[in-house]
């Protein structure tokens, strides 16, 4: 099976009817990946896409975009959090989606996957710290605070106490070594979650510091936006919907109930006029690609610029 059989954007036709886009608008695809979304929302109006991806390994993927829609398409090689310095204008719709791409975690090579043999590596920019440096040159302490923090792991004082044991015989060097350490203390179990997923998640969030990359790019979003223009999130694990929910929650107005009777209501100065609920991928999609399980989207749309009045 090829890349293009194996990448599957997830909720795509949620987020081409949330993102709406339409002609002569600008969009920002913030993970390009394989180009999913992207391609997507340049086939539904006649629009332009500025991608952003922080992994070089996407540049041929971006090449042979930019071939079929010229100058409707840029790619940017960087990191989301930095949307402002390769977006130097107002757009109409920015989407993300969030976490390790499924590319990522199908090369071996990139040392995302626990199931694959490969040296510990996890950078999306395949440049900086790698998994290997962190896992042994990290104190027992901070080792376990990643995993407690990033991985919601229960035993991450034991899981981290077992990595340094090994790590001061010789280095731990490969994705399989270290998951047989996890094994040690969180015993796999038919028909359970595999127990290095937890520990895995952990390790690759703080090498490329996921979250507040998050954080970051939410808030550089927000202020790109033109007024009415929409911001799209897909994320796949509480700790990046955590950051999403309270983003949009902090940045919009109460939702309340409001009698077709009663006068009109200020105008809110919040930047969002409107934020959706959570929105699930429909069970169909689920059955054929599992990546969308823990999927969720959420969106908000900018207000016109009002203050309270």
């Amino acid at each position: 099976m090829n890349i293009t059989q194996k990448h599957i954007p997830v909720m795509l036709n949620e987020v081409l009817e949330n993102l709406n886009p339409t002609s002569k608008g600008v969009y920002v695809d913030a993970t390009f990946g394989f180009g999913g979304y992207t391609t997507a929302i340049l086939e539904k109006a006649p629009c332009k896409v500025i991608a952003i991806d922080r992994d070089p390994s996407v540049r041929t993927r971006a090449e042979e975009i930019e071939k079929k829609y010229k100058d409707r398409f840029e790619f940017r090689l960087g990191k989301f959090s930095n949307l402002k310095e390769f977006v130097n204008t107002p757009v109409d719709g920015i989407v993300f989606d969030i976490g390790v791409s499924s590319m990522q975690l199908d090369d071996a090579d990139r040392g995302f996957s626990f199931s694959k043999e490969a040296k510990l590596d996890m950078r999306m920019s395949s440049s900086g710290a790698s998994a290997y440096d962190m896992i042994n040159t990290l104190s027992q302490e901070e080792l376990a605070d990643i995993l407690y923090k990033f991985g919601e792991e229960k035993k991450s004082r034991q899981i981290a106490q077992k990595i340094v044991e090994r790590r001061q015989k010789k280095p731990i060097e490969t994705t399989t070594e270290l998951a047989e350490i996890i094994y040690q203390v969180v015993h796999k179990k038919a028909g359970q979650t595999d127990p290095a997923t937890r520990s895995f998640q952990a390790i690759r969030i703080a090498v490329n510091d996921e979250l507040s990359e998050l954080e970051q790019g939410l808030k550089a979003a927000s202020e790109l936006l033109k007024p009415e223009g929409r911001l799209v999130v897909v994320d796949f694990h509480s700790l990046e919907d955590r950051i999403v929910k309270n983003f949009f929650k902090s940045n919009s107005a109460p939702k309340v109930h409001i009698s077709k009777y009663a006068k009109p209501v200020q105008k809110t100065n919040k930047i969002f006029s409107f934020v959706s609920d959570v929105i699930a991928p429909q069970r169909k999609e689920i059955d054929s690609n599992p990546r969308a399980r823990s999927a969720k989207l959420r969106f908000g749309i900018k207000n016109k610029g009002e203050k309270d009045v």
